[in-house]
């Protein structure tokens, strides 16, 4: 058999078992060194392929198709700065729990080292940042391939999920003499979640619940709060604040309240219980870390202040056996956490004219039940945070709260629409710009997407920032960097529609259009940054206002 036959045969195999472990989806970017294993994967009949150009934009494509499937998806690229490209998505992957299979094609060991085109060193190139690495070899046998999937897509997966990677060398020539097409393999039985056996909560009516960043519902959490009586401050990505389990204990304004210094003295808690990642809101943080005694639920041990009791357990799981033994011990401590709850959430009201703030709520009411919604970083996913208003109305929420990056945003919400549409990114400027090249998937596959494009020529969350106390110069020139560009263009390069709102009738025209004819498009907001600071500044001030009026 000859060298491009036996690699050949060797991803066959591959790809059979990565099938059959759960994979049902790979991106795949076009490479000479990749084309044993591009070959063998699109040539599998249960995996989708999907070609992407740029290998930043195809990772962080994948890591959307990942959250909107909760299921592993493949990335391959081929050898040099190419893998080097793919590191940001891994990197944001790996922080957020995130199960994607990584391969890297390579030239064979023995030109490694002596200057060989698009050859660099690819052993453990993403670091600390993959749960797993191997580097097999050339490939000999195809049996070989299978132990190596398995373990690859299972480590993926569990106990707290995230990326492995996979860096596979290849000996020319890299064309087989025959592409087959390979048989579906049975699907493997999942690992069973090990038994939770958490300690007894104390009864106290000081108690708080924060459900932080979540993969799913967990809706015992909610039940939980109704036998404790114990409030749920729900950031909106822990997928409980929008959703058949809301409930008056699920509380959404809890950001604004917080930033009222005597309320957030007066309700430290004896008790916070959090689920998931860390919360958006830094007013929450803080005051989480004044608490008698903080529990974190998170099977990925996330705890930024190194002094929580951590049970690295599913929050579901984790909340459903604390139910059994459950008393309901809340009394006027929740009671006034619901009256400044409600009372900051009237006086923030979305106002008359568009502002960034406002976007939130118009979704809100706009979108059907089910629909995906994802948040860029600095400002929107903030923005999210203070102003999405609980419903009963179901709403999946995504950001890339691992690292907080900007780049592959854009990317990122196309891989969700993909496997969730319809679906709607809330994105700054510069991260639009950043991610310019990840449209060509928008182009090719034409996902049901609303990008709402927030335009204020600029980094707007750093007019909220200490950075401001510079000249005004220095500020614009390296903070707020202003770029003139005119964004109807990039729509054009790649064949999208375009429109601009500015007012709220065009907005809910725009996503009503949107939701009727499918596809991609893109509305852009128009905002000044000083007025939205303002702005933002007014609504914090009215909402603590009304906070202290409550009592």
């Amino acid at each position: 058999m000859s060298q491009a036959d036996a690699a050949y045969a060797y991803l066959r195999a591959a790809a059979a078992e990565a099938a059959a472990a759960g994979l049902r989806h790979v991106c795949i970017c076009p490479g000479s060194r990749s084309t044993p294993a591009a070959l063998a994967f699109a040539a599998q009949p249960a995996l989708r392929t999907w070609m992407h150009l740029d290998e930043r934009s195809a990772a962080y494509f994948a890591l959307g198709l990942a959250k909107g499937t909760r299921s592993p998806v493949g990335v391959i690229c081929t050898s040099g700065t190419a893998a080097a490209n793919l590191a940001p998505a891994v990197v944001e992957a790996f922080q957020a729990g995130v199960p994607l299979l990584v391969l890297t094609t390579d030239r064979p060991p023995e030109v490694r080292g002596w200057g060989a085109a698009q050859t660099i060193d690819q052993a453990r190139l993403y670091g600390a940042h993959v749960k797993w690495f191997a580097d097999p070899g050339v490939p000999r046998e195809a049996g070989d391939a299978a132990s190596l999937i398995r373990r690859a897509v299972m480590t993926a997966l569990a106990p707290f999920p995230g990326p492995v990677h996979i860096n596979l060398p290849f000996r020319e020539p890299l064309v087989p003499s025959v592409v087959d097409a390979d048989p579906v393999a049975p699907p493997s039985v999942p690992a069973q979640r090990t038994a939770v056996e958490p300690p007894a909560l104390p009864a106290t009516e000081r108690g708080v619940i924060v459900a932080g960043g979540m993969d799913e519902p967990a809706p015992a959490i909610v039940e939980l709060a109704a036998a404790t009586g114990w409030p749920v401050l729900a950031d909106p990505l822990s997928q409980l604040r929008c959703g058949p389990h809301h409930s008056p204990l699920v509380l959404d304004s809890y950001d604004a309240c917080l930033r009222e210094p005597a309320f957030a003295e007066s309700m430290t808690a004896d008790l916070v219980l959090r689920f998931g990642a860390p919360p958006t809101s830094k007013a929450l943080g803080e005051w989480a870390r004044a608490a008698g005694r903080q529990i974190v639920v998170d099977p990925g041990w996330r705890d930024l202040d190194l002094r929580a009791e951590v049970w690295p357990h599913y929050p579901q799981a984790v909340a459903a056996r604390l139910l059994e033994g459950a008393g309901r011990v809340g009394g006027s401590y929740a009671t006034r956490w619901q009256r400044a709850d409600a009372a900051a959430r009237g006086a923030m009201a979305p106002r008359e004219h568009v502002t960034e703030m406002g976007i939130f709520p118009e979704l809100a009411g706009a979108l059907p039940d089910g629909s995906a919604l994802m948040a860029g970083n600095s400002m929107p996913v903030r923005d999210m945070d203070s102003f999405l208003p609980g419903m009963a109305k179901t709403l999946r929420v995504f950001a890339n709260r691992g690292v907080n990056g900007i780049d592959g945003v854009t990317s990122t919400a196309l891989g969700v629409a993909a496997a969730a549409p319809p679906a709607v990114l809330v994105t700054g400027d510069v991260s639009f710009y950043h991610d310019l090249s990840g449209l060509l998937a928008a182009k090719r596959y034409a996902p049901h997407l609303l990008i709402v494009l927030i335009h204020n020529d600029g980094g707007g969350i750093f007019s909220f920032l200490a950075q401001t106390s510079l000249d005004a110069v220095t500020f614009e020139s390296l903070f707020g960097t202003p770029h003139g560009l005119d964004f109807r263009h990039a729509a054009a390069l790649y064949g999208l529609s375009f429109s601009a709102a500015r007012t709220w009738t065009d907005f809910r025209a725009a996503v009503c259009e949107w939701l009727a004819g499918g596809g991609t498009h893109i509305v852009e907001i128009r905002s000044d940054r000083a007025r939205n600071v303002a702005e933002h500044r007014a609504a914090w001030a009215a909402a603590a206002e009304a906070v202290r009026a409550c009592g």
